[in-house]
């Protein structure tokens, strides 16, 4: 049992390169709200794309159970593949809380967690806990089948193509709403459909996709609502499916995902399950918690009330 575990010292894992280097540039003022709310931490920084797994993953071996993570998303999807990866505690046993320097933010707004820093910590000094479900994706990369933990959205087809070239601008250091915005437009130019079928527990669906959102969470590409009505406690995937529809319908269509009437739309259907396989032609590629992934065929399975979350006040 490593003394973490026995004096209540939060791990905080910092990605100094998130949200165009805040994580770097603003850990002073971040660790220093820390010291002065009285909360115990050791911390240590991401190297590399990835790195926050295996940090995830020893810090719990070590005897952790509280990680804070301070970065975007993508440095929590990391943390959350890392605890689910490690074998020496049930995951339910483990606590996350974040602290956001990244630009969407998407997990944090389910979870009213501040964007200022010093309400994101009284939300952690707080340790309002919530077990919330988590999901796990099988894909295949070429001929190797992979797998990864999400505890917000995953997105296929059209989203999982925004999110590729969305990632490729940050990595070079740029990401921002407007340049997400501009880059699902620019992707309307080239993207077609995909013949799909999906299986819903013991229901078959055919179609000819645009777009598929599947979430534990709400939000997702900076605010909008693609699973509006999802539950992260409920057990449940919400899955919505985006038919193949007409460029000009899309773009007149882009506000209903941000105010929530997205399910509203005729051409627009949504689902619940359990365990959904995607299987189509050609493949579809796929995403989770904004971190592009591998494509077809690809099973999701949901792995209820599994992980503990610090959340604000909102309650659910």
């Amino acid at each position: 049992m490593g003394n973490s575990e026995i004096n209540g010292e939060w791990k905080v894992i910092v990605n100094p390169n998130a949200g165009r280097k805040k994580g770097l540039k603003d850990w002073h003022i971040i660790s220093g709200l820390l010291d002065a709310h009285e909360i115990p931490f050791k911390h240590v920084f991401t190297r590399a794309k990835h790195h926050a797994i295996s940090l995830a993953s020893e810090a719990i071996d070590d005897g952790c159970r509280k990680i804070l993570v301070v970065g975007g998303d993508g440095t929590m999807n990391e943390v959350v593949n890392g605890a689910f990866r490690q074998k020496t505690v049930p995951t339910a046993d483990i606590s996350l809380g974040m602290i956001t320097v990244g630009t969407g933010n998407d997990w944090g707004r389910m979870f009213d967690i501040p964007l200022e820093y010093e309400r994101a910590i009284k939300v952690i000094k707080n340790e309002n806990t919530f077990l919330q479900d988590a999901g796990v994706i099988s894909f295949y990369s070429g001929t190797d089948m992979d797998k990864r933990y999400f505890i917000n959205i995953a997105g296929l087809g059209f989203d999982a193509l925004v999110t590729r070239r969305s990632n490729r601008y940050k990595e070079k250091g740029l990401s921002s709403k407007a340049l997400y915005l501009w880059v699902l437009l620019r992707s309307l130019i080239s993207y077609g459909h995909t013949s799909t079928c999906i299986e819903i527990d013991d229901k078959k669906i055919r179609n000819d996709t645009f777009t598929i959102s599947l979430g534990i969470g709400k939000y997702s590409g900076g605010g909008m609502m693609q699973t509006p009505d999802a539950i992260a406690n409920d057990g449940l995937f919400d899955l919505t499916l985006i038919k193949r529809m007409r460029k000009g319908e899309i773009i007149r269509s882009l506000k209903k995902l941000y105010d929530g009437t997205i399910l509203d739309h005729p051409k627009v259907e949504a689902y619940t399950g359990r365990k959904i396989k995607i299987d189509s032609d050609p493949l579809i590629h796929v995403e989770a918690d904004g971190e592009s992934l591998g494509h077809s065929p690809i099973v999701f399975d949901i792995l209820p009330r599994s992980i503990q979350v610090v959340r604000g006040a909102k309650v659910f």
